[in-house]
């Protein structure tokens, strides 16, 4: 298997994972928290579909799905369109409420985008350096992994949380 065939199938788990975690949940489940600090499934939903986005556009120079396609009007979070929840606050975190079917779109945008990218990629182009702020500097492939990592690790998260909701009778 190549490394974009990989990267394929690494990024293709993203938006199932997500999806059953929030699907058929009201706005109250989706805004359950288990303690006052705690993230949402509203808000890690939102924060995988953001950071997925952020850095597959930033990584390859194409414009964010969230802008292009009208995604932050429709959110109407009280935040700039820049923002994708790293070093979000309690009270930020509260703010993003959204239903799920608006969550699964937006999720669903951002990883049809994702795989057209990985599409259009071959395997030379996973070395190809896209950040020189590092030591060493960050090929496109490590980027890739880092994106896919992070949302599989914030969705392992949501699916922690909806079945703690469920087995609380709050979902």
């Amino acid at each position: 298997m190549s490394g974009v065939a990989t990267l394929q199938d690494l990024f293709g788990r993203i938006v199932p994972a997500v999806t059953a975690t929030v699907d058929g949940l009201d706005d109250d489940a989706l805004t359950a928290r288990l303690d006052p600090a705690a993230n949402t499934l509203a808000w890690l939903a939102w924060h995988v579909a953001r950071e997925q986005d952020v850095q597959v556009a930033a990584a390859v120079g194409r414009e964010q799905v969230w802008t292009a396609q009208g995604w932050a009007r429709r959110f109407d979070l009280p935040f700039d369109d820049a923002a994708m929840g790293y070093g979000h606050t309690a009270d930020d975190v509260a703010a993003v409420r959204a239903p799920a079917d608006l969550l699964v779109g937006y999720l669903r945008a951002v990883g049809d985008e994702s795989a057209e990218v990985l599409a259009d990629l071959d395997d030379a182009a996973l070395d190809e350096v896209v950040d020189e702020r590092w030591d060493p500097p960050v090929t496109l492939g490590v980027r890739l992994v880092s994106v896919a990592v992070d949302a599989l690790e914030h969705a392992g998260q949501a699916a922690y949380l909806r079945g703690v909701l469920e087995r609380t009778g709050r979902a």
